[in-house]
């Protein structure tokens, strides 16, 4: 009997290994990249040939109704957060297409499932962490595809669509959430925790000799811990993936494009951007950029060699990553309202730089008579070397202490839909409660004159801290800040945080007075004013002087008077609804 058995196993194995797994990118020679449907079914096979090592899961739907995928892959079967967790093996989130159009992710994710599930190549890819793999992030972007939406890239023959189906930027939606997908995207996250993100695109911009380029987050935006992991991978990773005939930068943003000399500098990656929210989210991440115009088949080969070598670093150390984001949490917890500390909202380029070793082409600069600039033409047949100038670095620049929680009335239902999106931890006021805490107050707002991912957004704002006592009414949230994901809270509810909801305009309504006053009305007052208090009259006199578009404007001079007036004050107009509770008033209202 024994023998049968074992004559079947080699029978099933030999049959494994007859089928063809050629993948529908390489059986193209990389000249084209698969439709969605294509990418399942492959998929699939993978699946029915591999049951114990490959799993697939629909995580969400499109806006046009189109199932989101997501390929959980492991040596032991591990195929849920609780049996990762009780392996102790991290967790590694692999996403490719949220700009469907720079797809090597796809194409190098099935070829590395395929190695490590059917062919026996990489075998122990898996050994010690669970791969979560999301093939194809922005599905309706990827499947409306056309030769003409990426213009600067070198093939494939057709690409997606840098928006998804709403003209969205996914990439742009970490925070503010609008998008159904990131809707879906969030709550696969709040599940599975991942201890590490890989995010993978094609870059723009310049030409130079590398075949990828990557970005991690500036130490400054992360958990010392975190910041410290992250770079002792890189630091092991990147040689060990040129050792393999690859060339690798960091990401490369010039200051001035058509002159490379002058240095590079950060892109500005912030919270609304994979890498950046995940750095709120205290995990280590990586950007991965191919070069858009190196062949296809060498960015797809890029994707898969880094890849593997970045999987195989944590599996050499699997508990070092657990350790560090386990602590990084840790830290996040004990912080909240610790008035010694203090959390960077946003943050400004270090004035120093430092030299770089560009691995580059020569170029030209000449004058346009087309554009009447300068155009720039690289020369990729003459590779030159150039040491130029990096402004990478960055500095915290405005910061807050983080208060023991927010309070949040319950008629802001816009800022606790985004908790629950984010997966925030919150309780409900069962009563109307008293409280007095710490507001905002702010004025002179100034919009964006163009919307950006559908919205105007408001640049910028005078703020002013100030007490406020209000009753809250039942239902309102109380946020406490003793929880590991306290850094989104406070990207999403402090003001001056750059992805903030009231950044974003959801808060515009608290500028706009519901009440006036009739001219004739504001006539009166004004001279009752004036009356009242000579300095009042002295300031309005100054600003009659120096200000002719004010003076010339009578609607703007009767505002002067109602807008210092107790009928104007009572709208409370450009008072912040959301309250920073300190630990005494935050266990007054029952913590």
């Amino acid at each position: 009997m024994y023998r049968w058995i074992f004559v079947l196993s080699l029978l099933i194995a030999g049959a494994t290994h007859a089928t063809d797994w050629t993948t529908p990118a390489e059986a193209a020679q990389f000249r084209t990249t698969p439709g969605y449907a294509d990418t399942l079914a492959y998929l699939e096979r993978l699946h029915q040939a591999a049951p114990g090592k490959i799993r697939l899961e629909t995580f969400g739907t499109t806006p046009e109704g189109r199932p989101m995928t997501v390929v959980i892959a492991s040596n032991d079967g591990s195929f849920s957060p609780q049996a990762a967790r009780a392996a102790h093996k991290p967790v590694v989130l692999l996403q490719a297409g949220i700009h469907p159009g720079e797809i090597e992710g796809k194409d190098a994710g099935l070829m590395l499932l395929r190695d490590f599930a059917v062919t026996g190549k990489l075998p122990h890819l898996l050994d010690h962490a669970v791969l979560v793999y999301i093939p194809v992030f922005s599905v309706d972007g990827h499947e409306n595809s056309s030769p003409y939406h990426r213009i600067n890239q070198n093939g494939p023959e057709a690409q997606g669509f840098r928006g998804q189906s709403q003209y969205l930027n996914l990439n742009r939606d970490y925070v503010k959430a609008d998008a159904p997908e990131m809707r879906a995207w969030l709550q696969l996250w709040q599940r599975w925790l991942p201890d590490f993100l890989i995010d993978v695109h094609t870059t723009d911009g310049a030409d130079y000799q590398y075949d990828l380029t990557w970005y991690t987050e500036d130490p400054h935006k992360l958990d010392p811990g975190v910041a410290a992991w992250q770079k002792a991978l890189t630091d092991a990773a990147i040689p060990a993936y040129e050792a393999r005939g690859h060339l690798a930068s960091i990401y490369l943003e010039f200051k001035d494009g058509a002159d490379p000399r002058k240095g590079i500098t950060n892109f500005g990656s912030g919270p609304r951007f994979s890498t950046g929210y995940a750095a709120l989210q205290d995990r280590p991440a990586l950007l991965i950029e191919t070069h858009m115009l190196k062949p296809y088949a060498v960015r797809v080969h890029a994707v898969y060699d880094l890849v593997d070598v970045l999987l195989e670093r944590i599996g050499d150390h699997p508990d070092a990553l657990l350790k560090t984001t386990a602590a990084a949490d840790a830290r996040t917890i004990a912080r909240a309202g610790d008035p010694s500390a203090r959390v960077a909202l946003t943050f400004k380029p270090d004035p120093a730089s430092t030299p770089y070793d560009l691995r580059g082409y020569a170029y030209t600069v000449t004058h346009s008579d087309i554009s009447g600039s300068d155009w720039i033409r690289y020369d990729p047949s003459h590779p030159r070397n150039y040491t130029i100038p990096n402004w990478n670095g960055l500095l915290p620049d405005v910061s807050v202490d983080p208060p023991a929680a927010y309070a949040i009335p319950a008629q802001w239902t816009v800022l606790i839909d985004r908790l629950d999106a984010h997966g925030i931890a919150y309780r409900r006021l069962a009563r109307p409660m008293k409280v007095t805490a710490q507001g905002y107050r702010l004025d002179q707002p100034r919009w964006a004159e163009k919307p950006f991912e559908g919205h105007l957004m408001l640049r910028d704002f005078q703020l002013h801290a100030e007490p406020r006592e209000l009753t809250l009414p039942a239902g309102s949230v109380i946020v406490p800040l003793d929880q590991r994901g306290a850094n989104v809270a406070i990207e999403l509810l402090e003001p001056q945080a750059p992805d903030s909801m009231l950044r974003w305009g959801y808060l515009d309504a608290i500028f706009e007075p519901k009440e006036y006053g009739e001219a004739r009305v504001l006539e009166k007052l004004a001279r009752d004013m004036i009356a009242a208090d000579p300095a009042l009259r002295a300031t309005f006199g100054r600003k009659l002087h120096d200000d002719p578009a004010f003076a010339a404007d009578p609607r703007a001079r009767l505002m002067f008077f109602f807008e210092r007036s107790p009928w104007y004050a009572a709208q409370n107009v450009g008072v912040y609804p959301v309250l920073r509770l300190n630990r005494s008033q935050w266990k007054a209202l029952g913590k």
